[in-house]
């Protein structure tokens, strides 16, 4: 390919410099970052990436002995391969010598049989191409067929079935539409992965490429550059294809790489890796069995079987990670759990969204509300830039069969909608359990695992894992992590559900409602309440519940500060410092809406991150107070009212101290604000809104 005028060349002197001293690959790739390789350097870079330099002649061992079962279909199909290429008739022979004994070679010392159009000689075709000495030619190819080329191509080839789940995973309309037509993988991608794209691209164009898949090293690179030729091919399919036969289409699906030049190559590959950082990695390690040394007689793999998978499974070790970093430039997900209300209000990630998968049977049209709360806390989560935000659903179930065949329904009606980026997590949340577990059991174990990822309520004399009928006792150590984050859960399925609708009908979405544990579906007073709202002075006031102390726990979700601070509907922020009955105090920002006091508390070690440690509804501050030595410290009550309108009958659930230096100014505001909320402007009685805005 000529080069661009523009076309950065100054670093091939590096390159040919490197391949004179005999670099190693780490160097090769160093120098390269990913650019196009001179076709000149191609095959000593091949060799390196391929690590076969220095590699003895296996073919020097070779008895010559040409006595396969199918020797004359590798001699006929050799020479009518050798035909394509320009070479003398001398040339042609002495190649087609070299190709037969370098499959009759590779057939038995693999133990492997020969077929017609298996794509081995299309493999062979861009080494040849390179005139490489008959030694480097057999030990490239044994190379390339080694690491590269899937071991297994017969019909029922996991890779198959794992490249259906990633093009599921990222086009689900366009799976759903080939599902529809009865057209699998194995119809169309075989000649694809056999041949490395070999069988189907130009010489030209199969230079390029392969220069760049063998720098990557990354086998499973493949995958993705096939879901790439069906993404940038999918409105061709869904449209010029649609009515054609099932044959039809697999043809021109299988021909698609044809149309590849090689100016598309760089891009082609950039879009393959970004796909790649997008797509969960769990499937790398459990189906590395795809490639290997042994083509035949090999035992069954013990990787998870993909026969019956509905979508791509993600390991509870990369779970858990994700979680840990918060949002990234990857993958970040948005758990949706889908377990029984008992066992999630037993125990379930901070970060968790519950979607009873009973609803979808028993209550549908609450199921649907319930979807949509889901996707509505998803984006403002997003927007939010929250520990729990990510554009990846991962489901969660039980672990237990007889449960999660509701769990499977579930996401089979997400992916009949043809959602995006659907996962599942393997072993569900018993595999979860066990593995943090064994983490918080090792000696090296992460401390942010205590912070971020499990919530469990404390119940004395219970040792319920969660896990339904299923309890496991965890080791002291790791009951005393999951112990550190406590909420206060909903106790009734019913409960939950009716407070779920309710929470729809207001269209109030409150964007951490599912880590939240202080939604019990109230009410807002109406005009028929009286006003309980009063500030004054106080020396000593104990509270029962340690001043807001579960509340702390509850609601750490991470967000970044300046997102919050600029959001529309803050109307006032005001430093301050969250104050502990111990003592302790916290650097912190309160901030103040319409309807909502927000308390955020600097991440110590994170500048620039915030802890939302209260969220609270104007409507339920009861009292707010301050010393009379300290006019500066200011306390929040907030509380529910039973009935009657005294405030005998308001049971204070929530307190909040806060040294604000501009204590004035601040209360002055929230009180104006309570009494709109009490009473709007221009109702005269009215009720409040139960909104929350900040989203």
């Amino acid at each position: 390919m000529a080069e661009c005028e523009n076309e950065d060349t100054s670093w091939h002197a590096e390159l040919e410099a490197a391949l004179l001293e005999g670099c190693d690959f780490g160097t090769l790739r160093n120098i390269c970052q990913g650019r196009q390789i001179p076709n000149q350097y191609s095959t000593t870079c091949w060799k390196i990436c391929l690590n076969v330099v220095g590699k003895g002649d296996a073919l020097a061992s070779f008895d010559g002995i040409f006595d396969l079962p199918e020797q004359e279909l590798i001699r006929n199909d050799c020479k009518e391969f050798i035909e394509k290429f320009d070479n003398s008739d001398e040339e042609k022979l002495s190649l087609s010598s070299d190709l037969e004994s370098v499959i009759t070679l590779y057939c038995k010392s693999k133990n492997a049989k020969y077929v017609h159009s298996n794509g081995w000689l299309d493999v062979l075709g861009p080494l040849v191409a390179l005139r490489m000495e008959r030694a480097d030619l057999y030990n490239c190819f044994y190379a390339v067929m080694s690491k590269y080329v899937p071991r297994d191509n017969s019909k029922d080839s996991k890779m198959y079935q794992l490249f259906r789940l990633l093009l599921m995973y990222h086009e689900p309309q366009l799976c759903n539409f080939l599902d529809t037509k009865k057209i699998f993988p194995d119809a169309y991608t075989s000649v694809w992965f056999s041949s490395l794209f070999a069988s189907n691209c130009s010489l030209e164009v199969l230079q390029i490429m392969w220069s760049l898949y063998f720098l990557q090293a990354d086998a499973f690179l493949s995958f993705f550059l096939g879901l790439i030729i069906l993404v940038n091919a999918k409105d061709h399919i869904l449209t010029e294809l649609e009515n054609e036969s099932r044959e039809a289409i697999a043809e021109a699906l299988a021909s698609f790489p044809n149309q590849l030049e090689a100016d598309d190559v760089e891009d082609f590959f950039s879009l393959a890796q970004y796909y790649a950082s997008k797509t969960p990695q769990s499937f790398r390690r459990d189906y590395q069995s795809i490639y290997g040394s042994t083509l035949s007689n090999a035992k069954e793999s013990l990787s998870p079987d993909l026969s019956g998978a509905l979508c791509l499974q993600v390991n509870p070790s990369e779970l858990l990670q994700a979680i840990q970093q918060g949002p990234n430039d990857s993958v970040s997900y948005f758990v949706v759990d889908c377990r029984p209300a008992e066992q999630y209000n037993r125990c379930h990630l901070a970060t968790a969204f519950h979607l009873d998968a009973d609803l979808m049977l028993q209550q549908p049209t609450e199921f649907a509300s319930a979807v949509k709360a889901l996707f509505t806390t998803q984006r403002q989560a997003i927007a939010a830039e929250s520990q729990a935000a990510g554009e990846h659903l991962c489901f969660l179930g039980s672990g237990r069969e007889e449960e999660d065949q509701y769990l499977h329904m579930v996401v089979a009606n997400f992916l009949q909608k043809k959602t995006q980026y659907v996962s599942i997590v393997a072993g569900g949340f018993t595999a979860l359990l066990k593995l943090i577990e064994k983490e918080s059991s090792s000696s090296s174990a992460d401390q942010s695992l205590k912070s971020c990822i499990i919530s469990q309520p404390e119940r004395a004399g219970s040792d319920d894992s969660g896990i339904g009928d299923s309890p496991q006792k965890l080791s002291e150590k790791g009951a005393a992590l999951m112990g550190r984050l406590t909420s206060t859960f909903k106790t009734k399925s019913a409960e939950m559900k009716d407070r779920m609708v309710e929470f729809i009908k207001n269209e109030a979405v409150n964007e951490d409602r599912h880590v939240s544990s202080l939604d019990t579906g109230k009410r807002y007073r109406g005009n028929k309440m009286q006003n309980v709202f009063s500030i004054g002075d106080e020396e000593e006031e104990a509270d029962s519940f340690g001043s807001a102390a579960s509340s702390d726990e509850e609601r750490k979700e991470l967000v970044k500060t300046d997102t919050w601070l600029k959001k529309p509907d803050i109307l006032a922020a005001y430093q301050c410092q969250e104050v502990k009955d111990n003592g302790h105090t916290y650097p912190s920002n309160m901030l103040v809406t319409k309807t909502h006091l927000y308390v955020l508390r600097d991440k110590a070690d994170s500048r620039g991150f915030s802890y939302i440690v209260a969220r609270r509804a104007l409507a339920d501050v009861v009292r707010i107070t301050s010393k009379k030595r300290c006019p500066e410290l200011i306390t929040f009550r907030y509380g529910k009212y039973s009935g009657g309108g005294s405030s005998e009958e308001t049971e204070v659930y929530a307190v909040d101290r806060l040294y604000l230096p501009l204590a004035s100014e601040a209360t002055k505001l929230v009180k104006r604000l309570i009494m709109n909320v009490l009473e709007p402007p221009g109702t005269g009685n009215g009720t409040a809104a139960s909104a929350d805005p900040a989203t």
